[in-house]
């Protein structure tokens, strides 16, 4: 912005509008100007360019015209809506003082500051998502992570210890906006994620950080909250609640308290294992088929978003997730989650709500809202009463009925308020005596006037007396001039016309007084009794936000219930003792979309028997089959009923998978470099408490140099790690790992022939696969019929030569080198059962139609053949 250089030169009004700009250089200023926004300079041109509206100009200040944009005041929540999701910021600058009053430009302050991480407007947050603000700091390898939804008043913090845990977290918050010091270098995952800025290293001060947060929580240190150890998170807190603050023009009284996050509480899942299991977002980035999308019937926003945090957070402690299993049980009594659903409806997103209560941001309908839920509760209390559910129970404690609340309230907000408290017509009759007077004067000018007028013609014995009104004088009481002369002695002269006298009396002045300005009191009646409201209803914020909380927990446990029924899951036995045992698993996504009934399979894995190697053709169902095991694991660790006849599963403290395959463009990475990466990341972090899913490991590179990865990769995690493990792979010299190692099994997915098509069984079989079908699945897939044709005549050739190089291997055995122990060669996998091209033709022969000499031509064809 050039013309900000010489600010004297410009108009006081752009003076004033560069002074405040000056001050939030990268975010853009909206400028309040009458009924709209008006941006200028570059954020103008950046606005034209984002909101795809006019870019005019508003003449000229310092010599040069200035570029212009606006937008109406009343709509400009859509237009911020839209600036927030393209990652920018914007600074709300309000006209403070009086116009009428006013010596040169009208005051203006900054009175919020919208960024993508310090949301809270309904408009301009996704229900289903949290909305979370990160900062991260940094020493040596250990970063200290802390996290803020303004939206909700969760604020949390924990430490992890190298980059693979930071981003692993990164996938499971996927925080709306990062803050971390401009003067430590971070991943270049982490900096060049949307909503990632560097902040000052002063943001960051330890000292600073932990006064602001005993601030906040009015404490003198924070041994309470069991983190004065975690130094790194602290600093990182301290930022997010700094940033907090001065976006929200408020000290943020709805953020009443701090959780650690130990790191031993969680199930530890990866980057790449959240994405490859879909917990609620699709490979392509959609919510469509997804856990989450089977899972949530959710009554209330706020459940819907617990119940993702669970789904990413699962827990190890058994205790309480068998808390959340009895919780299940009760609830699935006859009618007793349908019940309880149909309470929660109304509820909506009270937690939210009430963040906006705090923040003095709540709408009318918020309220509405918040009062309908309200309502709710003693009678939702006598659902959850005489029940024998620990967890219930301490849930039904948590949700408190509010009659006090309910009935300011009900005797407050008219049912279907306006959107907004701008206009009035929120505050219901009956609720102040003053704004009803006020109002009464504004609606019903006409009838006191008409009484007036009747009772002075009665007084004065004047028939032709009448009360009018004009813009100039006001109100007055008009005769003719003759009668004037007759006129009581509080009638005060007001005007004189060429045959009529016009007059005030003090009764008319004080109705003129207050009619006059009645509707604009009334309004700043409303919008002072309903900041007053939310005053009344911040005072017990606490306990309404603990109900909030608990109502959420409700609902998740409630949906999982609904679940549990409708899709016939059944209860896992949780126990201490490593196991993964699941008889009749079902994988619960591919169920919810399959046309037809899914074929269930069992799993067996102990400490006897830890790796499963798995073989079987393409499209037959293995990655399926791992998968569902995966999720199988985690749905119990959440504490819900999992889709299986009957499973008893270990406590396990990590799930791993490598899955899939993908380039990494933005990183430089091909999609083998980005299978060693998750492979090594599982080879250095699984235990022998780990699950571990392995797909194809080794078919990114040439088929030697895969094979030997996949084999030293299964017997390591076979002998070294232990950790229960799947193992899918196409190299049958795998299948012969079991002779080996102890705890190895082979199992295979079953597949059969007919008429030149193939039949997936997905039926999981013990013993390895006899053959991959590969022509048949590309047959499947839509290749032309001579070219498989063609690719089964050169398999039999490339089977001759495997066959032919065994043979010389064997008679001429390299004497120098050490042999490892035979296995068999890769090609048995893929023998072809089909017949060769002589075979296809000898079979279409009949003899009996052929003459000798036919005979004779046909036998040098197929001899031709073989040769």
């Amino acid at each position: 912005m050039s013309s900000a250089s010489k600010s004297t030169q410009h108009t006081p009004m752009m003076q004033q509008y560069l002074r405040i700009k000056a001050q939030h250089p990268e975010q853009l200023l909206f400028y309040r100007m009458g009924d709209f926004y008006e941006l200028f300079y570059d954020d103008a041109k950046k606005a034209a360019a984002l909101l795809d509206i006019s870019l005019t100009a508003r003449g000229k200040s310092a010599g040069e015209p200035i570029p212009m944009a606006g937008i109406p005041y009343h709509s400009a929540e859509n237009y911020i809506a839209r600036i927030v999701k393209a990652g920018e910021s914007v600074v709300i600058c309000e006209q403070v003082g009086d116009p009428a009053t006013s010596k040169g430009p009208v005051a203006r302050e900054v009175v919020r500051i919208v960024t993508p991480g310090t949301l809270s407007d309904e408009a301009l947050l996704d229900e289903y998502q949290d909305n979370l603000l990160m900062g991260v700091a940094r020493q040596g390898n250990r970063y200290g992570l802390a996290m803020i939804d303004v939206s909700s008043g969760r604020f949390s913090l924990f430490e992890v210890d190298n980059d693979d845990a930071l981003l692993a977290e990164l996938e499971r918050l996927r925080p709306a906006e990062l803050l971390y010091p401009d003067d430590v270098a971070m991943p270049d995952a982490l900096c060049q994620r949307p909503g990632a800025h560097a902040r000052p290293p002063w943001d960051f001060e330890a000292d600073t950080a932990e006064r602001l947060l005993c601030e906040q929580f009015n404490t003198r240190d924070l041994n309470g909250f069991g983190c004065d150890h975690l130094k790194l998170a602290i600093c990182a807190a301290g930022c997010l609640l700094q940033y907090a603050r001065d976006t929200q023009r408020s000290s943020l009284p709805h953020i009443r308290r701090l959780q650690v996050e130990q790191h031993d509480e969680a199930v530890i899942l990866d980057a790449a294992t959240r994405r490859n299991l879909e917990l609620d977002l699709n490979l392509s980035g959609g919510r469509s088929n997804t856990l989450a999308s089977v899972l949530d019937r959710c009554r209330t926003p706020m459940g819907s978003r617990l119940l993702r945090r669970w789904l990413h957070r699962p827990l190890r402690d058994r205790a309480a997730l068998e808390a959340r299993q009895d919780a299940i049980r009760w609830l699935l009594r006859p009618d007793c989650s349908d019940g309880i659903a149909e309470q929660l409806k109304p509820i909506g997103d009270m937690e939210r709500i009430l963040s906006r209560v705090a923040l003095r941001s709540a709408r009318p309908r918020d309220l509405e809202r918040l009062r309908n839920a309200l309502a709710i509760l003693p009678s939702l209390q006598q659902l959850l009463a005489r029940n024998d559910s620990d967890r219930i129970q301490a849930l039904a404690t948590g949700i408190a009925t509010f009659p006090e609340q309910a009935d300011l309230l009900a005797r407050a907000i008219i049912d279907a308020p306006p959107v907004v408290i701008r206009d009035g017509g929120v505050i219901a009759a009956g609720y102040d005596a003053e704004l009803d007077e006020l109002r009464g004067l504004s609606e019903n000018a006409g009838d006191f006037l008409l009484q007036l007028e009747a009772r002075e013609r009665s007084r004065t014995d004047i028939a032709t007396l009448k009360v009018g009104y004009n813009r100039v004088h006001g109100y007055y009481i008009e005769v003719s001039k003759a009668q004037a002369i007759d006129m009581p002695a509080e009638y005060i002269r007001r005007q004189t016309l060429k045959n009529a006298e016009r007059f005030i009396t003090p009764e008319l002045k004080a109705f003129e007084d207050k009619a006059l300005s009645a509707k604009s009191k009334a309004l700043a009646r409303e919008k002072q009794l309903y900041e007053a409201l939310l005053e009344q209803l911040a005072a017990d914020l606490a306990p309404l936000q603990e109900s909030a909380a608990a109502l959420a927990e409700l609902d998740v446990l409630n949906t999982l219930a609904e679940r549990a029924l409708s899709l016939d899951y059944q209860r896992p036995q949780l126990v201490d003792a490593p196991c993964l045992n699941i008889e009749g698993g079902r994988h619960p996504v591919v169920e919810a979309v399959l046309d037809g009934p899914f074929v269930a399979n069992d799993l067996t894995l102990d400490r006897d028997r830890h790796m499963l190697v798995i073989t079987g053709p393409n499209m037959g169902g293995k990655s399926t089959y791992m998968r569902q095991a995966a999720l199988i694991t985690l749905l119990a660790h959440i504490g819900s009923y999992v889709p299986a006849r009957a499973a008893t599963i270990g406590i396990v403290d990590r799930i791993f998978t490598r899955m899939g395959s993908s380039d990494d463009l933005a990183g430089g990475r091909s999609t083998f470099m980005v299978e060693m990466t998750e492979t090594a990341n599982i080879l250095h972090n699984a235990t022998e408490r780990s699950l571990v899913l392995m797909d194809e490991v080794g078919r990114g590179t040439s088929t030697f140099d895969g094979l030997s990865l996949a084999w030293a990769c299964a017997e390591f995690l076979a002998r070294e790690v232990k950790a229960f493990t799947l193992f899918a792979t196409h190299y049958f010299e795998l299948t012969s790992l079991p002779e080996r190692e102890n705890g190895v099994a082979n199992v295979h997915l079953t597949a059969v022939e007919h008429n030149d098509h193939i039949v997936f069984m997905h039926e999981v079989q013990e013993g390895p696969a006899s053959q991959s079908y590969g022509l048949q699945v590309a047959q499947l897939a839509g290749i032309p019929a001579g070219v498989i044709s063609s690719a089964r005549d050169k398999l039999v050739l490339l089977e001759q030569d495997s066959r032919d190089q065994g043979e010389k291997v064997t008679r001429n055995p390299e004497p120098a080198r050490v042999q490892e122990p035979e296995t068999p060669q890769q090609a048995d996998l893929f023998v072809s059962y089909q017949p060769s091209a002589a075979e296809r033709q000898l079979q279409e022969l009949n003899p009996d139609d052929l003459s000798p000499r036919q005979a004779l031509e046909q036998l040098y064809a197929l001899k031709a053949l073989l040769t």
